[in-house]
């Protein structure tokens, strides 16, 4: 084989592995932003569930199991991060529950519930909001 040819090829795979780098740089670059992205919410989800925790220790006694309760929970998180207020329906949809009018009824239940229970306000009717910390 000659000079030149060698030459050729180590130039052709030179550039095939070049290409190959570069877009191992790209997909590594998409995955670090992914990766960054996916820290910060497991980060968020961490605080929201400290800060309900501190609510539910704060607002609800022993007395009152049934708030602690998953779809409680569920309620005062769509509400924490909804501080103007929802409607039944658009609660159920937050918290991926069918808006079937027997499923916003009962979310409408529940949060007649917990406002009787000053845990949350109905300040305009049908607008649930979460209620000012008691001191």
């Amino acid at each position: 084989m000659h000079l030149a040819a060698i030459l050729d090829l180590i130039a052709e795979r030179e550039t095939t592995a070049g290409q190959t780098a570069d877009r191992l740089r790209e997909q590594i670059t998409a995955l670090t932003a992914e990766l960054s992205r996916l820290d910060n919410e497991l980060a968020d989800l961490a605080t929201t569930r400290t800060t309900l925790r501190d609510l539910a220790a704060d607002q609800f006694t022993d007395e009152d199991p049934t708030i602690a309760s998953a779809p409680y929970q569920q309620i005062l998180a769509v509400l924490t991060a909804n501080p103007a207020g929802m409607r039944a329906k658009d609660i159920c949809l937050a918290v991926g529950v069918d808006p079937a009018p027997k499923h916003v009824e009962g979310a409408r239940a529940r949060l007649k519930r917990m406002v009787h229970r000053g845990i949350l306000t109905e300040n305009e009717p049908g607008i649930f909001t979460l209620a000012p910390k008691r001191s």
